[in-house]
C-alpha cells in the first residue's frame, strides 16, 4: 500500500511539473511574440536575436547566481532594473534592455530561458524556416547536403535548415527527422529518395575504403 501511494505521489508530481512547464512555455510565447513584433517594427530583428543569444550564452547560463537574482521574487523590481543597467546598458540594444525591464516589472525574468527559446521558434516560423535533422552512419559532404536541402524545399513548403549528424550506430544508414512527425505523402516519397542518395553515398565510401586498403601501393 505504501509503495502504491509513493508511486501515485510521484506520478502526481511529474504531472504537476509537466503542467508547469507547458504553462511556462505558453507564457514565454506571449512575451516572445511581443519582443519579435517590437524588433520587426524597429527593423532590428536580427540584431536583437543575436544579442539575446549572447546574453544567454555569456551572462545568464555561465552565471547561475545572476540568473537566480534576476528571477527571484524576493528582490524588488527597482533593484533588478539597477542591476540590468549596470551590467548591460552599454552592451545590449535599448529595445532588448527595455524588454528585460518589462519582464522584471511583471515578475517574469525567471522565464528568460523559455522566452529565448520561444523567440527562436517564432522567428523561424516568421521566416518560413523548417529545421531538419539528418543522422547518418557516414558523414555526408557539403555538395550532398546542399542537394538534399534543395530537394526538401518544395515538399516542405518552406526553407529547410539542415543539421547533419554522424552516428555509426544508425541502422539502415540514415534517419531524417522533420519536426516530430512526417504526415505528407509527397514528403514521405521525397524522404525515400533522399535516404537512397545517402545510402548510395555511404556504399560508395565503404567500397572506396575497401579498394584502398585491399590494394596497397608499393614503394
Amino acid at each position: 500500500m505504501s509503495e502504491a501511494k509513493d508511486l501515485h505521489a510521484e506520478h502526481a508530481r511529474r504531472a504537476a511539473q509537466l503542467d508547469a512547464d507547458v504553462g511556462a512555455e505558453q507564457i514565454a510565447s506571449v512575451y516572445a511574440k511581443a519582443l519579435l513584433r517590437a524588433a520587426e517594427n524597429a527593423g532590428q530583428t536580427e540584431q536583437v536575436l543575436e544579442q539575446f543569444d549572447r546574453l544567454m550564452a555569456e551572462a545568464i547560463r555561465p552565471f547561475p547566481k545572476l540568473a537566480a537574482v534576476l528571477g527571484s521574487a524576493l528582490i524588488p523590481h527597482e533593484e533588478k532594473v539597477g542591476l540590468l543597467d549596470r551590467l548591460f546598458a552599454d552592451r545590449l540594444p535599448t529595445l532588448l534592455l527595455n524588454f528585460l525591464k518589462v519582464l522584471s516589472r511583471r515578475g517574469r525574468l525567471d522565464l528568460l530561458e523559455p522566452v529565448h527559446r520561444q523567440t527562436h521558434v517564432l522567428y523561424d516560423q516568421l521566416r518560413g524556416r523548417i529545421h531538419v535533422r539528418l543522422v547518418t552512419a557516414w558523414p555526408i559532404d557539403e555538395a550532398l547536403a546542399a542537394r538534399l536541402t534543395e530537394q526538401l524545399r518544395g515538399p516542405l513548403g518552406g526553407e529547410p535548415v539542415l543539421e547533419c549528424v554522424t552516428d555509426p550506430n544508425i541502422i539502415g544508414g540514415a534517419v531524417l527527422r522533420i519536426g516530430d512527425t512526417v504526415h505528407d505523402g509527397s514528403i514521405a516519397s521525397q524522404l525515400n529518395l533522399i535516404r537512397q542518395q545517402v545510402h548510395d553515398r555511404i556504399a560508395y565510401e565503404i567500397q572506396s575504403r575497401r579498394d584502398r586498403f585491399g590494394h596497397p601501393t608499393g614503394n
